[in-house]
């Protein structure tokens, strides 16, 4: 791929990583600290070092080269030599090989061998990962953005791997793989079940660590990002012709075909090289000083708000500059539509703290292309202030954690106040109405990858996390769950009515609530981890959806929650509910206790009042009836015939009609419209 003589040349400081010209390959990287780079050439296999070229230019901070008659398909790496001064920041070695951070296509997988740790003598060109220059131009055809509009959103988070591991309609070949995800039978369930929007667990490529290697695991998750601009290969199928990168694209396209978003969880608050005990693989070994948060009093610590050993700075520019590009890169050539932000605190924090003047928003907000996608933040860390759910700019979605705090109270354990209740139900307004902000703005959720499914919150009163290898210290023990009498599973007609009966409520509680809906793929089909409620490391049948156990009736129930949340426009209102009068005369929302009055100023704050009635007038009127206690309850409805579209206690029966005395049911959700 190289003529004999090889000699490189000075190159250009942009565009950052390996691009190919068509007569060349420039180089570009990032490393101000470092007195010199090496650019390193393997083999096709990357396992031997065939080549080692100086970069010749060092141009504000960024060395670079061009190497003529290069094609793509050239495996590199890096080697970065300086000082070695951890109290000072600096951790060069010029033994390791390191991975460019702009690599679009990645080669080897690590280990976790004690060769990478910084201060090891030993080499690593063997072993480490490498870049493969790419060039990869792709058809999108027709291809059009679904764009759908913030009121009409209703996320699926998911897994691409788990997703289609054990689906039968998927041939053998293509499970657990993008073709997979991009597969018909696939595709037409999303569409017909009625999720606008799919969130998937991080695709970057990933380093697992190597506590759990050696423990024959896996970061199943994938919150191990080393790759910001290559997908993970362990989710492409494999087949000739294609790679990782056009078989994703092709998934994304297929998912478009169908109308359905398609939005990256995405890892930028800390990488895979982890703490100071952990390998230097890339960002450590060509400028640990620059990419890394590190602690002012010892600059060979490391800050921890991700609860993984690092963080990167994103107050730097060119840190900043690595995440834009990355983000770009995937809207612009991948043609996803949106981000989850892991951990997005972080991401906003400089040396005093989090700021929602971060560079971090700026660069959001003034950038053309993606001031316009759906940007979604889970709006915590672990360091200090980092809770700030609800500070984010006006236009981003955010995992309202609050939420799902109440609900699950609310619904098992009936410890929340209405008044607690209500502000949880109508878009967290203590949260969220600020700046203008819409009443989108709320991601309301029950159960997510972390934490316990659906099912499992009413199956189990305790984690069973054993199968991490922890003793069950991981995960949370602060489930709000209820187990219905028995812990697990259960061949209890009675218990198992009552876990379903249960599940129905929450989900229609959900789905009818303002705000942002999120399910987690597989609730609606009774998915069970056994009570696992970190299953982080669980690539198997643990965590995998089961379809051939799949629960069809509750599946044809979400389905058809989602139908009638399209069908009602007050039921996905983005303007704020307040209770002022309409131009009609009629509040736009009244809140009702059982014997038809408004809710007393006391019964919003004395605990043990579990049922409510919610009359919404928007551009219709709705009325909604929720009963959390174990006993029926008598309830005067407002003047008038109502029609019951919905009734979670008893979803196959018949819309009916009913006149101002009703008996709302036990553990109840209950959807009214005027009768006509």
């Amino acid at each position: 791929m190289l003529h004999t003589a090889v000699t490189i040349k000075p190159g250009k400081s942009y565009p950052l990583g390996a691009h190919w010209d068509g007569q060349g390959v420039n180089f570009a990287l990032v490393a101000p600290n470092a007195q010199a780079v090496l650019l390193c050439l393997f083999d096709d296999r990357g396992e031997q070092e065939t080549l080692r070229l100086r970069l010749p230019v060092c141009e504000d901070g960024i060395w670079h080269g061009y190497l003529p008659d290069a094609e793509p398909g050239l495996v590199y790496g890096y080697r970065a030599f300086g000082q070695y001064a951890p109290h000072q920041g600096y951790r060069y070695n010029p033994n390791k090989v390191l991975l460019d951070p702009y690599a679009r296509q990645i080669v080897g997988q690590y280990r976790g061998q004690d060769e990478f740790l910084i201060d090891n003598p030993a080499d690593t060109a063997a072993i480490a990962l490498k870049a493969r220059v790419a060039h990869e131009p792709y058809d999108w055809g027709g291809d059009v953005r679904p764009g759908i509009a913030v009121s009409d959103v209703v996320l699926y988070e998911m897994h691409v791997k788990g997703f289609t591991r054990m689906h039968p309609l998927v041939p053998e070949e293509l499970r657990g793989s993008y073709a997979g995800m991009a597969h018909p039978a696939v595709t037409a369930y999303l569409k017909e079940l009625g999720v606008t929007t799919v969130s998937l667990l991080p695709v970057h490529f990933r380093a697992d660590e190597a506590r759990l290697q050696k423990m024959g695991v896996s970061n199943y998750w994938g919150y191990t990002s080393i790759g910001f601009f290559a997908p993970e290969p362990r989710y492409w199928s494999g087949r000739a012709g294609t790679t990782p990168v056009s078989e994703f694209r092709d998934m994304v396209q297929a998912l478009h075909a169908n109308g359905i978003e398609v939005v990256l969880d995405v890892v930028y608050n800390h990488t895979a090289e982890m703490g100071g005990d952990g390998p230097a693989l890339s960002f450590r070994g060509i400028d640990n000083s620059l990419y890394y948060h590190l602690q002012p009093g010892d600059r060979a610590l490391y800050e921890n708000w991700s609860g993984c050993g690092n963080c990167l700075n994103l107050s730097e520019p060119r840190v900043l500059q690595l995440v834009m590009d990355s983000l770009r890169y995937w809207v612009e050539e991948m043609h996803v539509d949106g981000f989850r932000f892991d951990l997005a605190t972080v991401l906003a924090r400089n040396a005093h703290g989090f700021s929602t003047t971060a560079p971090f928003f700026a660069a959001i907000c003034q950038d053309p292309v993606l001031s316009r996608v759906r940007l979604i933040a889970e709006p915590w860390d672990i360091g200090p202030g980092g809770y700030q759910v609800g500070q984010f700019p006006a236009g981003w979605l955010e995992w309202n954690d609050q939420y799902r705090d109440t609900m699950r109270s609310f619904w098992l354990h009936q410890w929340p106040t209405l008044g607690e209740f209500a502000q949880r139900f109508a878009g967290s307004s203590d949260y969220f109405r600020h700046h203008n902000r819409s009443a989108a703005s709320s991601i309301n959720f029950i159960a997510v990858h972390d934490g316990f499914t659906l099912h499992d919150l009413v199956s189990y009163n305790h984690k069973h996390n054993l199968a991490n290898g922890e003793d069950n210290r991981d995960g949370s023990t602060h489930n709000h769950s209820w187990n219905c009498g028995v812990e697990g599973e259960t061949t209890s007609g009675e218990v198992q009515a009552l876990r379903s009966r249960l599940k129905r409520a929450l989900l229609a509680t959900l789905v009818f609530s303002q705000g942002t809906p999120m399910l987690q793929a597989g609730d609606e089909l009774g998915h069970s981890q056994r009570g696992n409620n970190n299953a982080y490391c669980q690539d198997n049948e643990l965590a995998w959806i089961d379809w051939n156990q799949a629960d069809r009736e509750l599946a044809d129930y979400v389905r058809r929650l989602l139908a009638l949340r399209r069908r009602h426009p007050a039921l996905r209102s983005v303007r704020w509910f307040t209770g002022e009068r309409l131009p009609s005369g009629e509040a736009d929302i009244v809140w009702l206790s059982p014997d038809g009055d408004a809710i007393a100023s006391e019964e919003w704050v004395e605990r043990g009042h579990v049922c409510i009635g919610i009359l919404l007038h928007d551009t219709e009127t709705c009325l909604l009836l929720l009963n959390a206690s174990a006993q029926p309850v008598n309830f005067r409805l407002p003047p008038g015939r109502w029609q019951v579209l919905l009734d979670s206690a008893d979803p196959a029966a018949p819309a009916v009609t009913i006149g101002v005395e009703t008996v709302l049911p036990p553990r109840a959700v209950w959807l009214a419209v005027p009768a006509d």
